[in-house]
């Protein structure tokens, strides 16, 4: 503790991202990036942006950006909002909505981040508990509550809520925001943006992190009815008014252009998936159903932490939350092909 700290910074737990460790030969496989790179016009349309315009800022309403995507979703622009990376859209979210009187809702075993941020922020929240089979119940939200947020595909389970069982999710609750965080959405499952013109308490986030393989970009969205957008903006523009850099801009709108990369990318992604989920199962794993980029397994017979441990000795990163209900889970990104291999030879040796 420093004695120049603010009294609420020593109060704080920040989140723990996934290890990034530098190790030659390794197999990453936790922290649920890409197995394979950007679009190559994504790649062309930054190298577009190296030039002498990185002396001027960039446009602070990131207009271009903003536009594609409304585009990309039939939305219109100020429904459109960008941040760096969806976990600053998060976080603008947190502040400018759900610092309500009643308590904040999400799943006991969700993306960590968002206790996170309610202790950062002084929001009171409860955590709803998930099913035995770790699915999302919509009834266990008919609480009075001062927003409602959640992961679809669910973090770290990948376990799916179906369009209609959103919908129903926002008939049953008006009065307060409902956030969908769709960061996984694209491996296997249908954006609620298509029901944004239809709830104005719904704000879909977006990152394009996962599968438009920008991870080292940091760029994020908000999908969502004009009023929160609005809200968002008052937000950003009281902490940062040029968030989105022109490269950032740039592989966006390139990136959301070349959609056959896109689908082309993801699809071999969850084909991965599928097989990588038989081949667990054969070597015993119970693995829970996915709609994201990673499959979310225990073996019955061995310790989840000792598996982890045997994995990195053979050069094999997966993450492990020590956390109740999940503690003898695996948490496994698909990679490629020959990575998913080294990962079911590792596991067989292990086994």
């Amino acid at each position: 503790m420093s004695r120049y700290w603010s009294p609420i910074v020593e109060q704080l737990s920040p989140y723990v991202p996934g290890e990034q460790p530098q190790i030659e030969n390794l197999v990453k496989l936790n922290t649920n990036e890409h197995p394979y790179g950007p679009s190559p016009k994504v790649i062309e349309a930054i190298r577009g942006e190296l030039g002498d315009g990185l002396r001027l800022y960039p446009d602070p309403t990131a207009e271009k950006l903003r536009q594609t995507v409304a585009d990309y979703y039939g939305l219109k622009l100020e429904q459109v909002f960008a941040g760096n990376g969806s976990d600053e859209v998060l976080a603008h979210t947190f502040f400018a909505l759900f610092q309500q009187s009643r308590p904040l809702l999400f799943p006991d075993i969700t993306y960590s981040f968002y206790p996170v941020y309610c202790r950062l922020y002084g929001i009171e929240y409860k955590a709803i508990p998930l099913a035995e089979d770790f699915s999302l119940q919509v009834d266990d939200y008919r609480h009075a509550n001062g927003g409602i947020i959640f992961p679809n595909p669910n973090a770290p389970t990948g376990r799916l809520l179906p369009l209609s069982e959103i919908e129903r999710l926002l008939r049953m609750n008006t009065e307060s925001v409902v956030v969908v965080d769709e960061a996984y959405i694209d491996f296997g499952g249908e954006s609620a943006a298509a029901l944004v013109d239809g709830y104005p308490n719904l704000l879909v986030i977006q990152t394009l992190s996962k599968s438009r393989a920008l991870a080292g970009l940091r760029i994020g969205v908000a999908l969502g009815d004009a009023d929160l957008i609005a809200g968002l903006v008052r937000v950003k523009d009281s902490f940062n008014s040029y968030p989105m850099d022109r490269l950032a801009i740039a592989a966006t709108v390139a990136a959301f252009e070349d959609d056959d990369y896109f689908r082309e990318m993801n699809g071999r992604v969850i084909a991965s998936r599928e097989k990588l989920a038989i081949d667990l199962q054969k070597m015993g794993f119970d693995v829970v159903p996915s709609s994201a980029n990673f499959v979310f397994a225990r073996h019955p017979q061995h310790d989840a932490a000792e598996l982890a441990a045997a994995l990195r000795q053979k050069g094999v990163i997966v993450r492990y939350f020590n956390k109740p209900r999940i503690d003898q889970h695996l948490r496994i990104t698909i990679g490629t092909p020959e990575q998913n291999q080294r990962l079911v030879d590792a596991l067989n040796t292990i086994l």
